[in-house]
């Protein structure tokens, strides 16, 4: 039996999924999740700070170790919009390849581009729909950037686009103050008004019939408007949310402080001071879904480019 790992080093967070394939088919063995958040400052100096570096190291140096102690003979690690364009991303870089080496000699990080990101983003997010639930608008929401893919079940993209927002880019940006303003929300939400038209005028967004949201902001959300006491992934897995509940409760994140959101208990502390910027670009999404395609919920995901990854993967080795 064989075990792959799958790791994605995004602008706010790191994560891993190790899965098996069994004779009955994909297991999932662990899932891990650590906010690094290696896009700090990135925006204002171009490159990636050493401290934030470094706790990358840290957390990679950890999922090393888990993926050697479960026999972990395939990895690839994917780094995305807090890397493409750092002037000293070699440094990060060359610190993959010398941990990934020891799991598999030679694998080190890739820069995707946001095409591959949403390719991958796309497949796993879908995989446990029903394919005649689609065609599907799978709004992926980063740190850096939140790609858009609309497509099929069967993995045929009809359109795609990495827009330039993300809860990190927005928090760093535009809403510094805790909580944010009056005029620091209406400037996020003009800034984020602009990339959405350009989604729309790119995007078919009009021929999906269902919207899946995946990424850290949309399942935190999920857990918050549930009502949950802890963070359940069970819970939050193909949960379906109505719009106005989603308004409701995005209003409300977006006016709090830091420390007021980090006391919800679905909330990673490391989250709790860039979910009001994410909240910003979720209401935005829904608008566009209700304005072009007259719907009214969204399901959420908790599959994302991390299970794309190892399907991928899967693919090469049966090839």
């Amino acid at each position: 039996m064989s075990r792959f790992a799958a790791v994605d080093c995004g602008t706010n967070s790191i994560r891993m999924l190790i899965s098996e394939l069994t004779t009955d088919g994909l297991r999932e063995i662990t899932r891990e999740n650590r906010i690094v958040r290696l896009g700090q400052g990135v925006d204002a100096t171009g490159e990636l700070n050493p401290e934030a570096i470094e706790r990358t190291r840290v957390a990679l140096a950890e999922y090393v170790e888990i993926m050697a102690a479960e026999d972990v003979k395939v990895v690839r690690m994917v780094a995305t919009a807090a890397t493409r364009d750092a002037g000293n991303r070699n440094e990060f870089f060359a610190m993959t390849g010398q941990l990934l080496s020891r799991i598999q000699p030679g694998s080190r990080a890739e820069v995707i581009s946001g095409e591959e990101e949403a390719r991958l983003s796309f497949r796993g997010a879908v995989a446990d729909l029903p394919a005649d639930q689609g065609p599907f608008c799978v709004i992926d929401l980063g740190g850096g950037s939140t790609e858009f893919i609309v497509g099929t079940h069967d993995g045929e993209i009809l359109g795609s686009h990495s827009a330039q927002m993300g809860c990190v880019r927005l928090s760093e940006r535009i809403m510094r103050s805790d909580p944010p303003t009056a005029t620091e929300v209406e400037i996020a939400r003009d800034y984020v008004g602009e990339r959405i038209e350009e989604v729309r005028a790119i995007v078919p967004i009009s021929r999906a019939a269902t919207f899946v949201g995946c990424a850290g902001t949309f399942t935190t959300i999920s857990a918050w408007v549930q009502g949950l006491e802890s963070y359940d992934r069970d819970a939050i897995h193909l949960s379906v949310l109505n719009f106005d509940a989603l308004g409701v409760i995005t209003d409300e994140i977006i006016s709090e402080s830091s420390a007021q959101r980090a006391s919800n208990p679905v909330v990673d502390p490391g989250r709790a001071d860039v979910i009001g910027g994410g909240s910003v670009i979720v209401q935005a999404v829904i608008d566009l879904a209700a304005r072009e395609a007259g719907v009214d919920s969204i399901v959420i995901s908790e599959k994302d480019i991390l299970d794309g990854i190892v399907l991928g993967l899967i693919d090469a080795t049966v090839a």
